[in-house]
């Protein structure tokens, strides 16, 4: 595994100030190459920036600050331009990557916007748009909930208790289904971390949510 410099680390907390809705400029970082990024947890809990692990696709795992922070959406940014932007832990739109979700509907009524409520067998309705090789896809895709044995996981050094939720998601009109998982910090209700399927076609995101943003 490869580990950032400290030199690097020590730049990147001189490129830009917080400010209360935003951090100002936007802190770009993203570390790329064919093996996974870790981080230590001094280094993690030193940035004064919201930090996550992402995994797109199944490709190696990189290292995110959080650009912006505002109207209850995150928006984290990677060194080469590619934007995940997050609404209560759900990705919800990506610019610059070879396909992106483009669009989901109906936010609001997302479980996971209460997530410390989420009942077994809760559902959830929305509108999906995606790109597949380019070409635009839409379908209406229903969630059904379930909840799996509570855990603790160990993030940044710390142990936090989260609650596991599996969500099953079908697309009835194009035939397809699949499963997201959710472990849910049980004194916050935030999501801490995640496997996510972004559409019908293969497109797989995996976040570890190393230190919340400042609420």
């Amino acid at each position: 595994m490869r580990h950032i410099p400290l030199l690097l680390l020590c730049l990147l907390l001189q490129a830009c100030t917080q400010t209360q809705e935003s951090f100002g400029e936007t802190l770009q970082l993203a570390v790329m190459g064919p093996d996974d990024v870790t981080i230590s947890d001094e280094k993690i809990q030193v940035l004064p920036y919201a930090s996550m692990y992402l995994r797109v696709n199944e490709g190696p795992r990189i290292f995110v600050v959080l650009g912006y922070n505002e109207q209850g959406e995150q928006k984290w940014v990677t060194q080469d331009q590619a934007m995940l932007v997050t609404q209560h832990g759900r990705v919800v739109r990506t610019y610059g990557l070879t396909d992106n979700l483009q669009q989901v509907n109906n936010i609001s009524q997302d479980p996971l916007a209460n997530a410390l409520q989420i009942v077994d067998g809760a559902s959830w309705t929305r509108t999906l748009s995606w790109t597949e090789h380019g070409q635009l896809r839409q379908g209406t895709a229903i969630s059904r909930f379930s909840r799996d044995k509570d855990t603790v996981l160990e993030l940044a050094g710390v142990n936090v208790a989260c609650r596991v939720y599996h969500e099953v998601v079908t697309l009835d009109a194009l035939g397809k289904s699949w499963e997201n998982t959710f472990w849910i910090d049980t004194t916050t209700g935030l999501v801490r971390q995640s496997k996510q399927m972004l559409s019908a076609d293969d497109f797989s995101v995996d976040i570890t949510l190393l230190k919340p943003a400042k609420s």
